[in-house]
Protein backbone atom coordinates (compact mmCIF):
# COMPACT_ATOMS: atom_id res chain seq x y z
CA UNK A 1 0.00 0.00 0.00
CA UNK A 2 1.31 3.48 -0.68
CA UNK A 3 1.61 6.27 1.77
CA UNK A 4 -0.35 9.60 1.34
CA UNK A 5 3.41 11.08 0.75
CA UNK A 6 4.00 8.80 -2.27
CA UNK A 7 0.28 10.15 -3.98
CA UNK A 8 1.50 13.69 -2.96
CA UNK A 9 5.15 13.22 -4.49
CA UNK A 10 3.79 11.40 -7.70
CA UNK A 11 2.99 14.56 -10.24
CA UNK A 12 0.73 13.08 -12.58
CA UNK A 13 -1.66 11.44 -9.11
CA UNK A 14 -1.23 15.02 -7.64
CA UNK A 15 -2.58 16.60 -10.89
CA UNK A 16 -5.47 14.30 -11.32
CA UNK A 17 -6.20 14.97 -7.54
CA UNK A 18 -6.10 18.64 -8.28
CA UNK A 19 -8.02 18.17 -11.56
CA UNK A 20 -10.97 15.98 -10.06
CA UNK A 21 -11.26 16.98 -6.31
CA UNK A 22 -10.05 20.89 -6.47
CA UNK A 23 -10.42 22.38 -9.85
CA UNK A 24 -10.30 25.93 -8.51
CA UNK A 25 -7.38 25.27 -7.08
CA UNK A 26 -5.79 23.55 -10.12
CA UNK A 27 -6.83 26.15 -12.46
CA UNK A 28 -5.53 29.30 -10.32
CA UNK A 29 -1.98 27.59 -10.55
CA UNK A 30 -2.14 25.88 -6.72
CA UNK A 31 1.01 23.82 -6.34
CA UNK A 32 2.29 21.73 -3.30
CA UNK A 33 5.85 22.72 -3.34
CA UNK A 34 7.04 20.62 -0.27
CA UNK A 35 5.54 18.04 1.64
CA UNK A 36 7.02 15.31 4.03
CA UNK A 37 4.11 14.89 6.34
CA UNK A 38 5.29 17.51 9.21
CA UNK A 39 5.41 20.22 6.87
CA UNK A 40 4.04 21.34 3.59
CA UNK A 41 4.62 24.55 1.36
CA UNK A 42 1.93 25.24 -1.18
CA UNK A 43 2.87 28.23 -3.67
CA UNK A 44 -0.06 30.29 -5.90
CA UNK A 45 0.94 32.55 -8.72
CA UNK A 46 0.05 35.99 -9.08
CA UNK A 47 -1.43 35.98 -12.90
CA UNK A 48 -4.35 37.00 -14.70
CA UNK A 49 -6.58 34.00 -13.25
CA UNK A 50 -5.73 34.15 -9.54
CA UNK A 51 -5.73 38.42 -9.52
CA UNK A 52 -8.37 40.52 -8.67
CA UNK A 53 -9.10 44.43 -9.95
CA UNK A 54 -6.95 45.85 -7.13
CA UNK A 55 -3.68 44.10 -8.90
CA UNK A 56 -3.09 41.79 -5.89
CA UNK A 57 -3.90 37.96 -5.66
CA UNK A 58 -8.06 37.65 -4.94
CA UNK A 59 -8.10 36.41 -0.98
CA UNK A 60 -9.45 33.27 -2.13
CA UNK A 61 -7.08 32.12 -4.01
CA UNK A 62 -4.30 32.30 -1.09
CA UNK A 63 -7.15 31.35 1.15
CA UNK A 64 -6.84 28.00 -1.35
CA UNK A 65 -3.07 27.89 -0.83
CA UNK A 66 -3.30 27.93 2.77
CA UNK A 67 -5.51 25.69 3.37
CA UNK A 68 -4.43 23.04 1.02
CA UNK A 69 -0.78 23.75 3.14
CA UNK A 70 -2.72 22.65 6.66
CA UNK A 71 -5.39 19.86 4.87
CA UNK A 72 -2.16 17.76 3.44
CA UNK A 73 -0.91 17.44 6.76
CA UNK A 74 -4.36 16.81 7.83
CA UNK A 75 -5.11 13.94 4.88
CA UNK A 76 -1.78 12.73 5.73
CA UNK A 77 -2.67 11.72 8.87
CA UNK A 78 -6.18 10.50 8.67
CA UNK A 79 -4.96 8.44 5.25
CA UNK A 80 -5.63 4.86 5.53
CA UNK A 81 -6.83 4.37 8.58
CA UNK A 82 -8.95 2.00 9.69
CA UNK A 83 -11.99 2.99 10.53
CA UNK A 84 -11.71 6.19 8.26
CA UNK A 85 -11.61 9.40 10.14
CA UNK A 86 -13.65 12.13 8.45
CA UNK A 87 -12.29 15.85 8.71
CA UNK A 88 -13.45 19.03 8.26
CA UNK A 89 -12.83 23.00 8.25
CA UNK A 90 -15.19 24.46 10.86
CA UNK A 91 -13.30 27.70 11.06
CA UNK A 92 -11.17 30.01 9.45
CA UNK A 93 -9.24 33.13 10.24
CA UNK A 94 -7.00 35.33 8.48
CA UNK A 95 -4.55 37.89 9.08
CA UNK A 96 -2.87 40.31 5.71
CA UNK A 97 -0.25 42.48 6.15
CA UNK A 98 0.80 42.93 2.85
CA UNK A 99 -0.37 43.16 -0.66
CA UNK A 100 0.14 40.14 -2.76
CA UNK A 101 2.03 40.95 -6.16
CA UNK A 102 3.72 38.07 -6.56
CA UNK A 103 4.02 34.31 -5.92
CA UNK A 104 3.08 33.94 -2.46
CA UNK A 105 3.85 30.67 -0.57
CA UNK A 106 2.36 29.24 2.31
CA UNK A 107 4.09 27.00 4.67
CA UNK A 108 2.74 24.84 7.66
CA UNK A 109 4.53 22.79 9.66
CA UNK A 110 2.05 21.81 12.45
CA UNK A 111 1.72 17.88 11.06
CA UNK A 112 2.91 16.25 13.91
CA UNK A 113 0.18 17.97 16.35
CA UNK A 114 -2.62 17.28 13.41
CA UNK A 115 -1.46 13.36 13.73
CA UNK A 116 -1.70 14.14 18.04
CA UNK A 117 -5.66 15.37 17.86
CA UNK A 118 -6.40 12.38 15.11
CA UNK A 119 -4.89 9.56 17.47
CA UNK A 120 -6.89 11.45 19.83
CA UNK A 121 -10.23 11.57 18.02
CA UNK A 122 -9.26 7.92 17.17
CA UNK A 123 -8.37 6.93 21.18
CA UNK A 124 -11.61 9.08 22.73
CA UNK A 125 -13.87 8.07 19.96
CA UNK A 126 -15.05 11.75 20.11
CA UNK A 127 -14.59 14.49 18.09
CA UNK A 128 -11.27 16.51 18.04
CA UNK A 129 -10.20 19.90 16.60
CA UNK A 130 -6.60 21.30 16.29
CA UNK A 131 -5.96 24.93 14.73
CA UNK A 132 -3.25 25.03 11.83
CA UNK A 133 -1.63 27.40 10.86
CA UNK A 134 -0.40 28.50 7.24
CA UNK A 135 2.00 31.95 7.26
CA UNK A 136 2.07 33.38 3.30
CA UNK A 137 5.20 35.10 2.22
CA UNK A 138 5.82 36.85 -0.93
CA UNK A 139 9.22 35.97 -3.21
CA UNK A 140 11.14 38.21 -1.09
CA UNK A 141 10.14 36.65 2.16
CA UNK A 142 7.90 38.93 3.39
CA UNK A 143 4.94 37.74 5.11
CA UNK A 144 2.06 38.37 3.49
CA UNK A 145 -0.95 36.96 4.99
CA UNK A 146 -1.13 34.12 8.13
CA UNK A 147 -4.10 31.83 8.17
CA UNK A 148 -5.69 29.67 10.63
CA UNK A 149 -7.67 26.58 10.06
CA UNK A 150 -9.20 24.89 12.63
CA UNK A 151 -9.78 21.09 11.48
CA UNK A 152 -12.16 18.70 13.14
CA UNK A 153 -11.35 15.41 13.32
CA UNK A 154 -14.09 12.34 14.01
CA UNK A 155 -13.17 8.26 13.47
CA UNK A 156 -16.30 7.43 11.92
CA UNK A 157 -18.74 4.35 13.25
CA UNK A 158 -18.07 0.77 11.86
CA UNK A 159 -21.03 -1.01 9.95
Amino acid sequence: MSSFRDIVANPLKLRLFLVTKLPSAYFAGVRVRYFDGERANVSVPYKWFSTNPFRSTYFACLAMAAEMSTGLLAMNAIFGRKPAVSMLVVKMEAEYFKKAISHTFFECTDGHEIAQAVELACSSGESTQFTATATGKNTAGETVAVFHFTWSFKQKTQT
